[in-house]
């Protein structure tokens, strides 16, 4: 069986490497180059410095496949209209589907690779007889990226393993001591790799696009001035320019009037949310859906019950309020370790 592993010179898809390798599959590693802009940090999840010597050292061959092009048009264009129109995106779930699990396999299936494989903790649940496919988080709570996978078709996680999804981090470290990988104790990568997104945002927008406009609280009354929406996000407490006797968040940001709307933590408080372009990648007929949502990578999953509207969107209902839910994450649905399926957030039911 012949896997492309996704390197990317850290210590996850190394070790991805080198037990597969150890497993007997025909394994060929492949880094992406996407973004090469200004850095946060030691390192980011595109860099693939590292990777070749990782890949020496196994003995296995190594390509490096530049798609910078396709990255700033399909991830960096969006990514920075999303600011510049009141959202708060989350870039990675496109990388994922776009790139790791979109070109790159592409490219290993003219290739003739059976399999794509990375280093995402995450859990990928076969039937027998090449029947139902389900996604599960993985085993470490702490490092659970099944989130950022949701958009994936069913014929992506057909084609792709996910070995460490059953491991700890802890543990991930400890093989790559035994292989023999100087990635061991590399420092982990940053979730996003545009640096200083704000920058970036600037750099794709007009004049007119970068405007700044009123600070206001919920009943209207002018607080201050921000300098554009592109630099706020909802739940913002600090940066606002604003003094007031109590603490105050973003509550709010109207993309047209250019207005942040402030309140106080308790007006963060949702009761549900309206989602679009849905992906479900366990099917039902059911009309409403019992499950948790998760609004955010970092927040806890939440009890709610989803009911379906117009085809690919959903009306979300939590059964307790959820503060700071944010156009243009995504919120992704959850029944136990299981991925129901997920889509974006378009605005917030209070």
């Amino acid at each position: 069986m012949k896997v492309v592993v996704a390197m990317s010179g850290g210590v996850d898809s190394s070790v991805v490497a080198g037990l597969l390798v150890e497993q007997g599959y025909d394994v060929q590693g492949v880094s992406l180059r996407l973004w090469e802009g200004e850095k946060v940090g030691p390192r980011n999840c595109s860099d693939h410095h590292g990777a070749q010597e990782i890949a020496a050292l196994l003995g296995i061959n190594h390509t490096l496949l530049d798609l910078r092009e396709q990255f700033v048009e399909t991830v960096v264009r969006p990514f920075a209209q999303d600011y510049l129109h009141g959202r708060t995106p989350n870039p990675c779930v496109a990388c994922n589907r776009d790139f790791k699990l979109g070109k790159l396999l592409g490219w290993a299936k003219e290739q003739g690779a059976d399999y794509v494989a990375t280093g995402h903790y995450a859990r990928i649940v076969r039937e027998e007889g090449g029947g139902r496919i389900s996604l599960f988080r993985g085993a470490d709570s702490g490092k659970d990226q099944s989130y950022f996978l949701f958009a994936l078709s069913h014929y992506q996680l057909a084609q792709t393993l996910f070995p460490l999804g059953a491991m700890q981090k802890s543990d991930v470290r400890s093989q790559a001591r035994r292989l023999g990988l100087p990635v061991a104790d590399r420092s982990e990568s940053q979730d996003i790799c545009f640096g200083d997104y704000q920058a970036l945002v600037k750099s794709y927008a007009s004049q007119d696009e970068i405007v700044g406009g009123e600070v206001v609280d919920r009943s209207g009354k002018v607080l201050g001035q921000h300098a554009g929406i592109h630099g706020v996000t909802i739940g913002q407490r600090r940066g606002l320019g604003i003094s007031a006797s109590r603490p105050l968040y973003v509550v709010d940001i109207e993309a047209e009037s250019k207005q942040v709307v402030v309140g106080t933590k308790k007006d963060l408080g949702c009761k549900g949310l309206i989602a679009g372009d849905i992906n479900w990648i366990e099917s039902s007929d059911e009309d409403e859906i019992a499950a948790e949502v998760q609004v955010r990578y970092r927040s806890r999953a939440i009890p709610c019950v989803v009911r379906r509207m117009v085809e690919g969107t959903s009306e979300v209902r939590f059964t307790e309020d959820c503060p700071a839910v944010t156009p243009g994450q995504a919120a992704v649905f959850y029944r136990g370790d299981r991925l129901l399926g997920g889509g974006w957030i378009t605005r917030a039911i209070r």
